[in-house]
């Protein structure tokens, strides 16, 4: 009888590690695909890819910037179109990806050479980008970024 209660027990906790491990592939491949994102959505900013931007970002998109400027998804691009937005390099670094649910939340840093409203635009910024899962597909839905001052 106790035998049949340890293998009652060792097979509970097999299964629950089984589920454990599974849990923890299936949010490091989440993890990759957000940095992914944001890798594609960086290298849409350098090159100034408003059809790449388009694909990343929701309908519903909004922007904080350092300056406190809201920005819909359709004005982003359309400054971006215009010319007053034009980045020359644009590199981002130290990701930081918090899943929940069809929720994430992914931090980082840029570092940015460009104009922006015919000022020098470059720098340093930290900034917090939230992702939604609509049928299978991540999409930026905000961000807000702060300037990190310099030294």
């Amino acid at each position: 009888m106790k035998s049949m209660a340890h293998l009652a027990v060792f097979l509970s906790l097999a299964a629950s590690l089984t589920l454990s491990i599974e849990v923890a592939a299936q949010t490091a491949n989440v993890e990759q695909t957000l940095i992914q994102l944001e890798r594609d959505w960086e290298q849409a900013n350098a090159k100034n890819d408003t059809a790449a931007l388009d694909r990343i970002l929701a309908p519903e998109f909004v922007s904080t910037d350092s300056d406190g400027r809201l920005t819909t998804r359709a004005e982003g691009l359309a400054r971006r179109k215009s010319g007053e937005v034009k980045l020359t390099a644009f590199t981002q670094d130290d990701y930081k990806v918090h899943v929940i649910s069809d929720t994430a939340i992914v931090t980082g840093r840029s570092t940015i050479k460009g104009i922006r409203d015919g000022k020098d635009w470059s720098g340093q910024e930290r900034w917090t980008d939230v992702f939604v899962r609509r049928n299978g597909r991540w999409q930026a839905v905000a961000t807000h970024s702060s300037r990190i001052a310099r030294p």
